[in-house]
């Protein structure tokens, strides 16, 4: 996954993310102009399934649902106020009161997702190597069996090994300032640090549209808009 993601980024000029990401921000602006952003699914590649059924654009997400992708599939989708782009051969469970369209927090089983949460209540995201509280932060994660990779693209979070609960560490980043990996049971070190991999600021930036917000990073002197991971 992450080879096949740098080749991509690698490859991809400045110039084609920015038109694409333009383009679709027109479409973001008149919907949220016209107060016509829905919940639920928004964005379908391959063929994703939520609760092993088929998705369609406009479905809704609710806590309980386990929503997965294929080998070729990605999928953006909405719950409460929190967005989420969820990478291919991924896994995930929305955590929460059964049904509701509020989540507590996400339980990723495989795969990677990059997600941002609204302010206010504390969530948690687990995965086989890691617990990961947060409170209105961006954060990319990618589950394997051996490690859990975890971007703060900005926020709060702290982070604790599965393995080894009291190997824990509390991070504030304002812009992708402190990756890490989290190992599995066994490893010498629990908490490494980590590049930052396979994700952008583009993307972030569009999961915040879609539930009405900008990523703080964009309001920073010296940001310049070109910069992408």
């Amino acid at each position: 996954m992450r080879s096949e993601r740098r080749a991509w980024l690698r490859g991809a000029t400045a110039a084609a993310l920015a038109a694409q990401l333009g383009a679709q921000f027109a479409v973001l602006r008149a919907a949220l102009a016209q107060d016509a952003i829905a919940k639920g699914v928004h964005g379908v590649k391959g063929r994703p399934l939520v609760n092993g059924r088929d998705v369609k654009p406009g479905m809704p997400v609710r806590a309980g649902d386990t929503v997965t992708t294929d080998a070729k599939g990605e999928l953006v989708f909405v719950v409460g106020r929190d967005a989420m782009l969820l990478r291919r051969n991924s896994r995930i469970e929305v955590q929460g009161e059964k049904g509701a369209l509020v989540a507590a927090g996400l339980r990723v089983l495989t795969g990677a997702i990059l997600s941002v949460f609204a302010p206010g209540a504390g969530k948690r995201l687990q995965t086989p190597t890691a617990t990961i509280g947060i409170r209105g932060t961006g954060i990319y994660v990618e589950a394997e069996k051996h490690r859990t990779y975890v971007c703060t693209c900005y926020g709060t979070a702290e982070l604790a090994a599965a393995a080894d609960p009291g190997a824990r560490e509390v991070v504030t980043t304002r812009h992708h300032d402190e990756p890490r990996y989290i190992m599995a049971k066994g490893a010498p070190q629990m908490l490494m640090k980590a590049p930052v991999v396979n994700h952008t600021d583009a993307e972030l930036t569009l999961l915040e549209a879609l539930v009405g917000r900008k990523p703080p990073f964009l309001a920073q002197p010296g940001y310049q808009p070109g910069r992408y991971y």
